[in-house]
């Protein structure tokens, strides 16, 4: 099916949701963003927009309405996401993360290392946006200074993890770049809005597995680890960062919260209006109340907690305010990023620390 350079195919594309119920998860989704239509029990992750296998989302709007995803990028990859895009998945996954537990210290390899020890052609780089953070809150990203991979597995296998790993404190407002093959986790008590690559390959360090808690056979484990070793960076020290701020008229601010080769990601506050141009693929996803969306004559409201995708053919949309949104989407770094910023008067410095690329 062709897809419409015109009237439906300019419109915002809604989509499915798939939702992940693993032992970390709780209620904050539903309760506190006010996401509707979940299922009962703890909800660790509703995966906004995905292409990943067995996780896909599905169009539930306009002529594709009823098709994955994935059919819709094949099909039509420049009208969809635009900048030349030839690969056979939509470039950016997104989810809401709720670790009311904590989550498993786990990392997902970079690029060259998922194609030559997983036999598939991408890794997952990702970055966190920390919506809500209990006081005290911690995360952990990254190795130690000076930790080899005996030292590591000596810690993983004693569940030693503060003897290797970074320990950060959590403040809402705040994101972190997370290079492929690092070490990380989240959690307890906090919320965060996700985007990476799209791609679900991981190894992680726990003896129980992450759906259900459930134990795992010692040689199961051990081999867990051992994956894991050949798949650890030790060089990736990320740090969270508050975002650079752009003005976008006297009624809005984008703050650039991270970027890199693989998506940036921006918060856009608005009291006003905000008209904002879409040339690429753009995941937007509310974290405050009804939001109301324009492109051209086309009105709708977009609920709390929900999401939408741009086409990279939909021209301008307008969001009248109060509106607080997240877009993520396949940058052009130089374009998109550093020259505003840039003239925005950020120094090269801190847009360099925003991700990588920059």
């Amino acid at each position: 099916m062709p897809f419409p350079t015109t009237g439906p195919g300019r419109l915002p594309l809604h989509v499915t949701a798939p939702v992940a119920q693993h032992v970390f998860g709780g209620r904050a989704i539903a309760d506190r963003l006010g996401r509707t239509g979940l299922p009962d029990g703890p909800v660790a992750e509703t995966w906004e927009v995905s292409d990943v296998a067995g996780m896909a989302s599905t169009v539930t709007s306009g002529p594709w309405a009823g098709r994955p995803l994935c059919e819709l990028v094949e099909a039509c990859p420049e009208e969809l996401v635009g900048r030349g895009w030839r690969e056979d998945v939509y470039p950016v996954l997104t989810k809401f993360i709720d670790a009311a537990g904590t989550l498993p210290v786990h990392l997902h390899p970079d690029d060259a290392t998922a194609r030559r020890l997983e036999g598939v052609p991408r890794g997952k780089t990702e970055a966190w946006h920390v919506l809500e953070a209990a006081p005290g809150a911690t995360a952990l990203c990254g190795t130690r200074d000076g930790v080899d991979a005996d030292r590591l597995r000596s810690a993983l296998i004693a569940g030693d993890f503060d003897a290797v790993l970074r320990r950060l404190p959590v403040r809402a407002g705040q994101t972190i770049y997370v290079p492929g093959g690092t070490l990380h986790s989240f959690g307890p008590d906090t919320l965060v809005y996700e985007i990476e690559q799209t791609s679900d390959v991981q190894q992680h360090a726990m003896p129980w597995r992450m759906q259900d808690g459930a134990a795992l056979d010692e040689d199961t484990w051990r081999a867990n680890i051992e994956a894991l070793l050949a798949e650890w960076d030790p060089e990736p020290r990320p740090v969270f960062r508050p975002g650079l701020d752009l003005e976008v008229g006297d009624d809005a601010t984008s703050t650039v919260l991270t970027a890199g080769p693989y998506f940036a990601l921006e918060r856009w506050q608005v009291t006003g209006a905000l008209h904002r141009p879409v040339t690429t693929a753009v995941v937007l996803t509310n974290v405050g109340a009804p939001v109301r969306l324009a492109v051209g004559d086309h009105r709708e409201v977009l609920g709390r907690a929900s999401t939408v995708v741009l086409p990279a053919l939909t021209g301008e949309i307008r969001i009248d305010g109060p509106a607080d949104v997240l877009a993520g989407y396949l940058p052009d770094l130089d374009r998109d990023v550093r020259d505003p910023l840039l003239a925005a008067g950020h120094g090269s410095g801190a847009i360099a620390g925003l991700g990588e690329g920059l």
